[in-house]
């Protein structure tokens, strides 16, 4: 009876819709994270009567055919990129991205990673780092005599010195987009990596047309909706537990079968 296998396939299905809302919920307070979606696809089909096939010696044709699905898969898993909301944080070293584009990282292996993660420090040489004390690119370092930072709208890294009137400019950050944000592959760590769905990233200034802005003191959040998460995770559920029911009615129906068969 192909109906096991058939609802078999859509408990799968759901048990991995499920994982990805646990997932988006579990980084509902992740700093620029951005939400997944699952998508399904249905699977082959068996033909048993042809639609359009010839009925009789007349040339009459089968106005509808016979086909019987196997089931479902899951197609893909989707980041949506939409921007998360911006929190103030106080944070001098703490920037958003006000629009379109991720930070640049070197990684330790001197590969690129891309984030949207701003809460940045210093590290013990002055430079300025991601959490994990990656660097951020292109390299910026403040002076040790510095007192306080400033950070433009477009990006531009100000120290203020103490007996210097004029803040001394010690940076700029850019901003790297790419043609497909959806085919980045997540690294974890909040960071990404360019694939060749995602298409070479295209570096530029904050402000500049396409990019967003820089707005210091804040971070993006995610963009988790729990509402949305906990309406689909119930709608999951549901479509599981009917999937299962399935499979229970096709046993029964099985058993009864052996029993006419005893």
């Amino acid at each position: 009876m192909r109906a096991l296998s058939i609802a078999s396939t859509g408990m799968l299905a759901q048990q991995t819709n499920v994982e990805v809302i646990a997932n988006n919920l579990a980084n509902m307070n992740t700093t620029g994270y951005k939400a997944q979606r699952a998508a399904f696809q249905d699977l082959l089909y068996q033909n048993i009567q042809q639609a359009g096939a010839q009925t009789s010696d007349t040339g009459t044709l089968l106005a509808s055919g016979i086909q019987l699905g196997a089931g479902v898969r899951t197609a893909a898993i989707y980041r949506m990129t939409k921007p998360g909301d911006i929190k103030n944080t106080s944070n001098p070293y703490d920037v958003a991205i006000n629009g379109a584009g991720y930070f640049r990282v070197q990684m330790p292996d001197g590969t690129d990673a891309f984030s949207r993660d701003g809460n940045f420090q210093l590290s013990s040489a002055g430079q300025l780092v991601t959490q994990q004390g990656y660097t951020v690119q292109p390299g910026i370092s403040m002076p040790p005599t510095a007192t306080a930072v400033t950070i433009t709208p477009a990006g531009l890294v100000q120290a203020t010195i103490p007996g210097q009137v004029a803040l001394q400019t010690v940076g700029q950050l850019e901003l790297t987009r790419f043609p497909n944000e959806a085919g980045l592959r997540a690294m974890g760590d909040n960071l990404y990596a360019e694939t060749s769905s995602s298409g070479a990233p295209q570096s530029g200034v904050p402000g500049s047309t396409g990019y967003g802005t820089i707005q210091q003191y804040f971070l993006e959040t995610s963009n988790v909706d729990a509402v949305s998460e906990v309406t689909s995770l119930i709608s999951a559920q549901r479509a599981y537990e009917m999937n299962s029911k399935v499979i229970s009615t096709a046993d029964q129906m099985l058993a009864q079968t052996a029993k006419l068969g005893g």
